[in-house]
């Protein structure tokens, strides 16, 4: 864990629970792809450089979810670095509580603001444009799992794939990976399917020479729970018991991070049924209900 690979001439990945990718711009300068879940995982990317003499210059956040952006603060303050993001997601490391407050749908509690999962520290961010994208880097837009999360391909034929794809055994353990808009994630899906490259680094998946067999298998899953959640509202149900029957039937156990992850997903499956005309929303008693069209 925490080992450095080289995946090209001057591409490398800090092989990590999500991945820290490494971009040599020059001889010492480099430029971080994410920097991981919190300062401690920082250090160690820090380390990693020192190490080889290597100047950390910038540092380009995919997205904005924790995992990815914890580290940037730490980094930040040691070394000086810039950092750039897209979208939306720039502007939510700069100000991480947006995160945790959109996650969980409200104003947080104090014991949410010091989960690791759902708040980092902010950061000094710039949205990133083509006047700041160092040679030999490009990115894509692959949005859904976040508002505006970026892929980043390198000069060595190297695609750095975010959250894009959620790995097999996270599909069968957890079922329900995260979701922020399902209609694009699905597009993001065909998009990565089209990719050409030498070497595929997916965030919290092996690294691929072939990602069609992954993108296959998050479709499945995503039209599975979108299925199961038709069926779930026949007769009209509440979003509690969509939620529970949800748990129930893939076997997951609810506490507070699962209810604010998933139930945030879930309430996407939701809307995307109901923009696609599967899923009307009736008011019935002073209950919302999600009610399939038949």
């Amino acid at each position: 864990m925490y080992e450095l690979i080289q995946a090209g001439e001057r591409t490398y990945y800090i092989d990590s629970p999500s991945k820290i990718g490494i971009y040599r711009m020059g001889e010492s300068d480099v430029c971080l792809i994410d920097s991981g879940i919190d300062k401690d995982v920082g250090r160690k990317a820090l380390r990693i450089l020192e190490d080889r003499q290597w100047k950390l210059d910038m540092i380009i956040n995919t997205h904005s979810h924790a995992d990815h952006v914890g580290g940037n603060n730490f980094l930040q303050s040691r070394t000086g670095c810039k950092i750039y993001a897209a979208g939306e997601d720039a502007a939510i490391i700069q100000n991480s509580i947006l995160n945790t407050s959109f996650i969980y749908g409200g104003f947080p509690s104090r014991a949410m603001m010091k989960n690791k999962l759902l708040y980092s520290m902010p950061s000094d961010v710039r949205k990133l444009d083509g006047d700041f994208l160092p040679d030999g880097l490009e990115t894509i837009r692959l949005d859904g799992h976040s508002f505006a999360m970026l892929g980043l391909k390198t000069s060595d034929n190297v695609w750095f794939l975010a959250d894009a794809l959620a790995s097999e055994t996270v599909l069968e353990k957890y079922c329900i990976p995260f979701l922020y808009d399902v209609r694009k994630y699905l597009e993001t899906l065909s998009i990565v399917e089209e990719l050409t490259g030498d070497l595929f680094i997916p965030s919290h998946s092996a690294v691929t020479q072939d990602p069609k067999p992954l993108v296959e298998a998050n479709r499945r899953k995503i039209l599975e729970i979108a299925s199961k959640i038709t069926t779930i509202c026949r007769q009209g149900t509440p979003f509690e018991d969509i939620l529970k029957d949800l748990f129930d039937h893939y076997g997951l156990t609810m506490d507070i991070n699962q209810y604010i992850l998933v139930g945030c997903t879930i309430r996407s499956f939701l809307s995307y049924l109901n923009d696609e005309g599967h899923i009307d929303i009736v008011c019935d008693n002073n209950k919302i209900l999600w009610k399939s069209v038949s």
